[in-house]
């Protein structure tokens, strides 16, 4: 059995309510093992047998969408994988302590080079971006509420896409993805 993490966007935002132990009993319905969830925001720990990420968001985004009625876009990340996350730090240490946020968005699929030149065209004294495979870390000396670019990060992004803090990363990579 293979250990995944599921990072679920528009769980518990924007008016979308979710319990999480409604949440883990779709998860097991699907046949997936061991399933756990972390922090009520998307985020679930589970076992299965499959080893293909793709067909196994396909399959969670097919189920959620008729439980909920909307789309909850899903990005599977191998437990090797979010301790690689969680442990790349590409920032230097003094803006890492002058930032006031550092999120890790989730994508589909890595960026394309236009999106990427258009994301690290935004970088200022406020903002950095570090675009890694199918993550971007984004440091901000701001809160994302007062951010001027949020919107334009947004539109890059796509919808194809979820955040989480570098430290919840960090915590999930602790408890559930250490041998």
């Amino acid at each position: 059995m293979a250990r995944f993490i599921a990072f679920l966007r528009a769980i518990n935002v924007g008016g979308h309510v979710v319990k999480m132990d409604h949440l883990r009993k779709i998860f097991e319905s699907l046949g997936f093992s061991n399933v756990q969830t972390f922090i009520a925001s998307g985020n679930l720990v589970f076992e299965t047998k499959a080893t293909k990420t793709g067909h196994l968001e396909k399959k969670i985004e097919k189920r959620l969408h008729e439980v909920f009625g909307y789309e909850v876009a899903t990005f599977i990340r191998a437990k090797s994988e979010v301790l690689e996350i969680a442990g790349t730090n590409p920032f230097a240490q003094s803006k890492v302590e002058n930032a006031v946020t550092l999120n890790i968005s989730f994508l589909a699929e890595p960026l394309s080079e236009s999106s990427q030149k258009q994301l690290q065209a935004l970088k200022s004294e406020f903002d950095d971006f570090h675009i890694q495979g199918r993550e971007v870390y984004w440091l901000s000396r701001r809160k994302f509420s007062e951010s001027t670019i949020t919107t334009e990060v947004n539109r890059i992004l796509g919808k194809r896409c979820t955040s989480r803090g570098l430290n919840t990363v960090k915590k999930i990579a602790a408890k559930y993805c250490s041998s």
